[in-house]
């Protein structure tokens, strides 16, 4: 060996050595913890300047999805990298129920609409959460169910089968009475009048 190599290997040698116990080949080779879109990581805990454990956090309107804490082993990372989904508050549907009741709903989750008896969907049954926290696609309604044929029903004809429940069919019929009372009254006042 050279003497001028000779001077230089031993501070190589230790250079290599010092750079071993600053770095351990457990701790060594991992790259930067993965960043996730709307959230963010912290340390938890590191070897001189190497993070070796990390925690994901979400912004506020987004759940984490994942393992939330990373450490580093083996030169890679524990687990792949969480997800922070997008939250959907709870749709409000007037005489509707949905399949899944909750007041928050994550990112791609999926809710069918079930309308109250008498009512029926009005756009799309299946609506979808989506990444930018609103409902796809657009929120249906309930409107009321009128059986064909009963547009117009006249003079109380067939009530009871464009009624869908009992308390409906007596308040009609008695507003039916109410009109013909009210009919007849008017009928005996013109009379009156004549007279």
């Amino acid at each position: 060996m050279p003497p001028k190599l000779q001077r230089i290997f031993p501070a190589l040698y230790l250079l290599g050595i010092l750079s071993l116990l600053q770095c351990p080949s457990v701790l060594c080779g991992c790259n930067h913890p993965p960043i996730i879109a709307n959230g963010h990581y912290e340390k938890i805990s590191s070897y001189l300047s190497i993070v070796n454990k990390v925690k994901y956090e979400c912004d506020k309107g987004y759940m984490l999805h994942g393992q939330a804490t990373l450490s580093c082993s083996s030169s890679r990372w524990s687990h792949e990298a969480p997800q922070c989904k997008a939250l959907c508050l709870k749709p409000e549907i007037e005489h509707g129920k949905l399949s899944v009741d909750k007041q928050q709903y994550i990112e791609s989750e999926n809710v069918t609409i079930r309308c109250d008896s008498g009512y029926g969907v009005v756009g799309p049954q299946s609506i979808t959460c989506s990444e930018d926290r609103t409902w796809n696609p657009e929120v249906p309604k309930c409107e009321r169910e009128v059986p064909e044929g009963c547009e117009r029903v006249l003079a109380g004809r067939n009530i009871t089968q464009c009624l869908s429940n009992v308390a409906d069919v007596k308040m009609a019929l008695e507003v039916y009475k109410l009109s013909l009372e009210i009919e007849l009254l008017e009928l005996q006042l013109h009379k009156g009048l004549k007279c």
